[in-house]
């Protein structure tokens, strides 16, 4: 499968959630991934500990609201530009959230 290259990354979760005045809970509702992983990437695990699924997963609920991500630059509010990650929901592995 064919996938774009993600540019959200582990240190871009909590300022997201913090630019949308989100809770973790409001992030795992609006991406599928469980809380308990989303606390996993944010308290400083591995990008290689959450599957590639729930990453991509995550990216997509917050560039559906308008944020953008590239590496080594804080998340910023993208005005009329949604990202590049494709619906995760379409994916084969897409029962693999964590």
């Amino acid at each position: 499968m064919d996938h774009l290259p993600l540019s959200f990354r582990d240190v871009h979760s909590a300022p997201a959630r913090e630019l949308l005045g989100w809770s973790i809970e409001d992030l795992s509702s609006a991406s599928g991934v469980s809380p308990q992983a989303i606390q996993r990437l944010e308290g400083g695990a591995s990008l290689t500990s959450l599957r590639t699924v729930s990453m991509h997963a995550l990216a997509f609920a917050l560039e559906a609201e308008g944020l953008v991500f590239f590496p080594g630059h804080p998340p910023l509010r993208g005005m009329n530009c949604r990202g590049s990650t494709k619906d995760p929901q379409s994916r084969s592995d897409f029962h693999l959230l964590e």
